[in-house]
């Protein structure tokens, strides 16, 4: 991805990781992306979301947990 190569991008692991190693991390702090990849893969593809799909994503997860 061109766009991320240009911008700092900090990247984070869910609070709720158990260290099991099947986690993925996510860069928030871009202009209107959410980036997501593979912890175990750093180096591998990158998912780019805007930040309205990726907050219907994240609220979607959690009304689904909620009602589970």
């Amino acid at each position: 991805m061109t766009e991320l190569s240009t911008t700092p991008v900090t990247w984070r692991k869910s609070t709720r990781s158990n260290g099991s190693g099947d986690c993925v991390e996510v860069a928030d702090n871009l202009a209107g992306r959410v980036a997501v990849r593979d912890s175990k893969d750093v180096s591998g593809p990158v998912l780019a979301f805007s930040q309205a799909a990726w907050s219907h994503f994240v609220n979607g997860l959690k009304h689904q947990t909620s009602t589970n």
